[in-house]
């Protein structure tokens, strides 16, 4: 063998003839059933793996081997996907990539990650939008002024938890009965990576979940497919999903705030800028969340400053001086 095929060889992993296909069934099984992860994660990691799987294959035009994929054929692989995907997307695939051969490496199926040494994409983040507090609890009221006796009372429930105690909407549809202390005026939440957490509920809250207890039976009685666990339940007595509490949401934008584009994680976005603005220390307003990074949580100063420079220049003597100056002569 020759000095560079030792060399080759030597960076090669263990068992680089190994069916590319048949690790990723067995790292896809790795999350599911030992680190618990969602579906909704299992179900992003194989569509991102199985779809280096495909271009490997294609582009090898024979069955991938893990030996295939090095730093060339994910790049090879990236580009392609940024002919049609945007930046986030890509950064999310290539850490999906990473995590993936990490997983190999730890378990000496292979020496390197092929894909530790790739650039991720630059992104613009994009500020949370959010309603200011007016606007915020015309939302909350909205509700009430309608007369569904059960469903409103359901509706401005949720609206509260959204807005009130910052859930994410996945968050606030696995919510079981169990999951809520009136008394001690607290949730408890199963969040990302089935992290749980205690959430307070403010005094509002509370008195909309009370209200929405006492007539949640009349749901329940007209119910075809009953789930006696869950906290907010359809007019026909099931589970609601996430795509009808989005609709929900869309419609009380619409009727409280004239915003038919409301999203529920702008209400949890309103929540945690108006904690910060309240004088909440961000590090409280991290494990109200569940952010597992302090470094999301800050995204909310730059909206806070935002708001604050508006205030400013709207306020200020010199600000308003410097939008009466007139432009400099050339």
């Amino acid at each position: 063998m020759t000095r560079a095929g030792h060399a080759s060889e030597s960076r090669s992993s263990p068992r680089s003839g190994a069916d590319l296909g048949a690790c990723i069934a067995r790292f896809i099984d790795h999350l599911a059933h030992e680190r618990r992860a969602s579906p909704h994660t299992v179900a992003a990691y194989r569509r991102d793996l199985e779809g280096l799987c495909a271009f490997a294959t294609e582009r090898l035009g024979r069955p991938s081997r893990l030996g295939d994929v090095d730093r060339l054929l994910l790049r090879a692989y990236l580009s392609q996907l940024a002919e049609s995907r945007g930046a986030a997307t890509l950064g999310r695939k290539l850490a999906s990539l990473r995590t993936f051969f990490r997983y190999l490496e730890q378990n000496a199926v292979t020496r390197d990650n092929p894909a530790a040494a790739l650039a991720s994409p630059k992104i613009r983040r994009r500020l949370p939008r959010v309603l200011d507090a007016e606007t915020a609890a015309e939302v909350m009221d909205a509700p009430r002024t309608r007369d569904d006796g059960a469903e409103s009372a359901r509706d401005a429930a949720l609206l509260e938890l959204l807005y009130g105690s910052g859930l994410r909407v996945s968050e606030l549809v696995g919510l079981d009965l169990e999951h809520v202390e009136l008394e001690s005026a607290e949730v408890r939440v199963l969040g990302k990576g089935n992290k749980e957490r205690i959430v307070p509920l403010g005094s509002k809250a509370c008195a909309a979940l009370e209200a929405y207890l006492a007539r949640r039976g009349e749901l329940r009685a007209r119910r075809t497919a009953p789930d006696g666990r869950a906290l907010f339940l359809s007019r026909r007595g099931r589970r609601l999903g996430v795509r009808w509490v989005q609709k929900l949401v869309q419609r009380y934008g619409a009727l409280g705030a004239g915003r038919p584009d409301l999203h529920p994680h702008a209400l949890r976005h309103s929540c945690a800028t108006h904690l910060l603005e309240g004088g909440a220390d961000l590090r409280v307003i991290q494990e109200l969340l569940g952010h597992s990074s302090l470094a999301t949580t800050e995204r909310y100063t730059h909206v806070s400053l935002d708001q604050l420079l508006a205030v400013y220049d709207r306020a200020h003597p010199l600000a308003r001086a410097s939008r009466r100056r007139p432009p400099a002569r050339p």
